[in-house]
């Protein structure tokens, strides 16, 4: 075909109009297999002009350019109505067959109240598309609908859709760019018209698991009457839902499964799925607390672990513990994840699966959701997929109008952001929410994608169940009450199929109950818990001074320098990192002090050569927020990259520096699940600027900060947070100390102000060699990365002692000393510098290292020689509201002699954590320097 007959073929009436999105579709059916489309449209494509020398696909992508564009094109001349021809009738059958795959789900069956009133979708009715009653009997080439024939009546070829797209299950897809992936979607739904491989025993268990979900909940409500419990009730498809995606995942070769869900239906997936002994729930509800278990938390926010057998092997379940965040948990259950795949070695998340659960307002009303859908797919955070479930309710709190909870027809629209399939699946057909489950979970299996299953319920009773709900939702909540449960629907569906008769369906009813009096697990996978997880053991019960020895020899640490500041000759560094690595040769030698950029470098060196993991995340972090880490070196010649500290051994272990997406909250929660989940590893987050810590409060208070009293969590989590008044501004200042002091108690994290690199070298070092693991937040410095008096020698690092407190370096004798002023942080060295360009020689200068737990002994032993000083001296930069001064001063009164006085020292109470003005910073900096040292 020459090019005027092109230009020719393209013009023509079948091509014009609303003609060509459709063409294009048969094109790329015909790209992906020539025998899908029928004789003549294939002749016509095999046609298609080719270039010498330009590979295929290149050419056919311009073709479908040349589409588009004709479909444009006015055409001139005298206007042509077409005939409807054979051919043209073809194209009109397969425009039908895609207008089901794009919008059938508008149609579905898919609230089990029939409260949804679906616009009408003309796309999806035969008119529209030029078809008549006539061509229902008229065989059709089916291009690439699944059914095994290339050839159908229009009739079977209509009904095929109906039953696949609008039926109880409504697919959303077709928004995927991937052609396979699209393909083996349409393969999976249209080849069996959405409906399961069910047997008669699959049945009856599914029924039963209907029976467990719907018992519990009438159980509780009998013995516990007016409890909150967030029942399941209207959404009970959620226990087979969980149990079959955790057989089918065992099957497949998962070993372990992690949940995160929010509070409705908690206690029936402990119970039913996990394996929880009913007794043990039932106590709780009795108010039964060890109280050796710290302060505990509602039921509904508890964790569980179990095993659960499956036909591929015993699979280990975690249900995460959360607070009333929502969807907050998400991903810390993703970081948990990644934790085992790295333990076992897993890089595409074939091992182990994050489930998460999701109320249909929030996974649309939260941010963090779009945060860890946009963590999917990255290098850092991916997990080969989360199977995302959204227990639909269609009730916001008592909120019911859509348009007050979201602004997109469905609540899961935010999927589609990273072209996750979306299966809409009305929940009083278990059969149908077996098949949405199963071909979600080999979706994510194949393509290590996320995929979602909205799960369309309701809810049988209000928010909890002290809630009236008829106030705000009268006309759901009539439909409600005389609703039949989804166990009710399906017994009789089974009795009608032969399957069950009432007898059978009466005794499993009572055969659960019974179970329930008895008290005993009811969830027939349920197996002990073996060894599937990471041994704790060796970190439990262990007080902040457990001894440890982290001295390490002179000539080990020069082994390490030189070889962390090395890089073979073909890696070309910027020339402003190659000084920064020329220096470190230098500091490697002992020539040159070392700087804090390279003794935190060294403490990574020495862990991963000892054994232990490390994994550092955060914004730019492996450049450094402040151009002084280049952990990870970017050559100038090629822009490959090379980490001198993944090459420090042959027997080292891993270290993964990863710069994160621009998120706080999303980051800092997964985060936390690694860290909860893999004791081993030095697990840190870095944020580019302390305050931006903001962003993840939820994540400090909900988990960090009481994660271990409210559940016996353990988590080594180290946070840098760089923290200093340099005369940046408000949001480039604080970390905002005073947050964190607040939170602690029960020695709860700990809380540290380095000044030197040995002291950082030391800290880093102890987080990890020290048998305890609890939460280590630093106040990190950005000025004392390149201050000239912020250095250290090797033979200070040699030590292996982090120091809480370090006293007066000067020898200043005791009895001259008339004042002492302790303080934290970067405004010693403006307080050191001052005194002796002053000659100051009697204001003596401490060091709290460590502001939690506070160091009582050491300051006591610095404070011994000072017995008879009456003056002391708090002295912060930070606002007399914020910083350290109103959490910790009653640790400084304990800590001086009985009748001195203590005085504060720093700016005045402020509402913002800094001025925004160079002149005005450096004005208040230098006197309350002088005030602080004016005896």
């Amino acid at each position: 075909m020459h090019e005027g007959s092109m230009k020719a073929w393209l013009e023509s009436s079948q091509f014009a109009g609303g003609n060509a999105t459709y063409i294009e579709e048969l094109y790329e059916q015909y790209l992906d297999n020539p025998q899908s489309v029928n004789e003549e449209w294939r002749a016509l494509f095999d046609q298609l002009p080719s270039v010498e020398g330009v590979e295929v696909e290149a050419k056919h992508s311009d073709i479908r350019e040349d589409f588009k564009a004709a479909a444009k094109k006015p055409h001139r001349g005298q206007v042509i109505v077409p005939q409807i021809t054979s051919d043209t009738k073809q194209v009109k059958v397969l425009q039908l067959i895609n207008a089901y795959r794009f919008r059938g789900h508008q149609h579905a069956n898919l609230d089990p109240l029939g409260l949804w009133k679906q616009e009408r979708v003309r796309d999806l009715e035969l008119s529209y598309h030029e078809l008549e009653q006539d061509d229902l009997d008229k065989p059709f080439n089916v291009g690439s609908l699944a059914v095994g024939e290339e050839r159908l009546k229009l009739k079977d070829i209509q009904s095929t859709l109906v039953k696949t797209y609008c039926g109880s299950i409504g697919a959303e897809y077709m928004y995927i760019t991937s052609t396979e992936e699209k393909r083996w979607l349409q393969k999976r739904l249209e080849s069996v018209q959405c409906k399961p491989n069910l047997n008669q025993s699959d049945k009856v268990r599914l029924y039963k698991e209907l029976v467990a979900a719907d018992g519990l909940e009438k159980y509780l409500a009998s013995k516990f009457p007016g409890a909150k419990r967030f029942s399941l009730e209207g959404g009970d498809a959620l226990i087979p839902m969980l149990k079959t995606l955790i057989s089918r995942a065992g099957e497949q070769g998962a070993k372990e499964v992690v949940i995160g869900m929010a509070h409705r239906g908690r206690l029936n997936v402990l119970v039913n799925v996990l394996g929880k002994n009913p007794s043990v729930l039932f106590d709780e509800f009795s108010g039964k607390h060890d109280e050796t278990l710290g302060s505990g938390d509602v039921k509904y926010h508890m964790g569980y672990s179990s095993d659960f057998a499956t036909p591929g092997g015993n699979v280990h379940l975690a249900l995460a513990f959360n607070p009333s965040h929502l969807e907050i948990v998400n991903p810390v259950v993703m970081g948990s994840v990644r934790a085992r795949m790295d333990r076992r070695n897993c890089p595409d998340g074939s091992l182990a699966l994050p489930i998460t659960i999701h109320g249909d307002s929030a996974i649309a009303g939260q941010g963090v959701v779009q945060e860890t859908f946009n963590l999917s797919q990255t290098r850092a955070y991916s997990v080969g997929g989360t199977v995302r479930i959204v227990v639909n309710n269609q009730v916001g709190f008592t909120t019911h109008n859509p348009k007050d909870t979201r602004s997109t027809q469905y609540c899961t629209d935010i999927a589609k952001m990273v072209q996750a399939p979306i299966f809409h699946v009305n929940s009083d057909d278990p059969e149908a929410v077996v098949f949405a489950t199963q071909v979600a979970l080999d979706f994510r299996n194949k393509f290590k994608r996320d995929v979602v299953i909205d799960l369309v319920c309701y809810r049988r009773h209000g928010h909890n169940e002290a809630d009236e709900p008829n106030a705000t939702q009268p006309l759901m909540y009539q439909k409600i009450k005389k609703h039949p449960v989804p166990r009710q629907i399906y017994a009789q569906q089974l009795i009608g199929e032969k399957v069950l008769t009432e007898q059978d369906a009466d005794r499993a009813l009572d055969e659960y109950r019974a179970a329930l009096d008895h008290g005993a697990c009811v969830v027939e996978e349920w197996r002990p818990m073996m060894e599937h997880s990471v041994d704790w053991r060796p970190y439990l019960n262990h007080d902040w001074d457990i001894a440890y020895d982290a001295a390490i020899s002179l000539e080990r640490l020069k082994s390490l320098a030189e070889k962390s500041s090395a890089y073979p000759d073909n890696v070309v560094p910027q020339s402003r990192v190659k000084k920064i690595y020329q220096d470190r040769a230098l500091m490697a030698k002992g020539e040159k002090p070392l700087d804090w950029g390279f003794a935190e470098t060294l403490a990574y060196a020495d862990l991963v050569d000892s054994g232990t993991r490390i994994r550092l995340t955060g914004q730019d972090c492996g450049r450094g927020t402040f151009f002084h880490r280049h952990a990870v070196i970017h050559s100038q010649k090629d822009a490959s990259t090379y980490m001198p500290l993944e090459n420090i051994s042959d027997e080292q272990a891993t270290i993964e520096i990863y710069d994160s997406v621009l998120s706080e909250e999303a980051v800092l929660a997964f985060e936390y699940g690694y860290a909860t989940a893999e004791p081993q590893t030095l697990t840190i987050w870095e944020a580019q600027f302390g305050d931006f810590a903001n962003g993840a409060q939820v994540v400090i208070d909900q988990f960090l900060s009481s994660g271990e009293v409210k559940w016996g969590r353990l988590c080594g989590l180290t946070m840098l947070l760089p923290h200093g008044y340099e005369g940046q501004g408000p949001e480039h200042s604080s970390a905002r100390l005073e947050r964190f002091l607040q939170l602690c108690a029960d020695h709860n994290i700990q809380v540290c102000v380095p000044t030197t690199p040995a002291q950082v070298f030391n800290m880093i070092r102890r987080q990890a060699i020290r048998p305890m693991r609890r939460p280590l937040v630093v106040m990190s410095p950005k000025s004392l990365l390149r201050h000239p008096m912020a250095v250290s020698t090797l033979e200070e690092l040699s030590d292996g002692v982090y120091h809480n407190v370090i006293g007066e370096i000067d020898d200043l004798p005791a009895e001259q000393v008339e004042r002492v002023v302790m303080c934290s942080g970067k405004v010693y060295y403006d307080l050191y510098d001052a005194r002796n360009k002053g000659e100051i020689k009697n204001v003596a200068i401490v060091r709290l290292e460590q502001l939690y737990p506070f160091p009582q002994k050491e300051m006591e032993a610095v404070m011994e020689k000072y017995a008879h000083v009456k003056d002391f001296v708090w002295c912060q930069e930070e606002p007399q509201n914020q910083g350290a001064w109103y959490c910790s001063q009653h640790h400084f009164w304990d800590v001086i002699p009985t009748g001195a006085k203590l005085t504060y020292v720093g700016r005045a109470a402020s509402a913002s954590p800094a001025v925004g003005y160079l002149a005005v910073h450096n004005k208040q900096q230098k006197e309350l320097v002088q005030q602080a040292l004016s005896v």
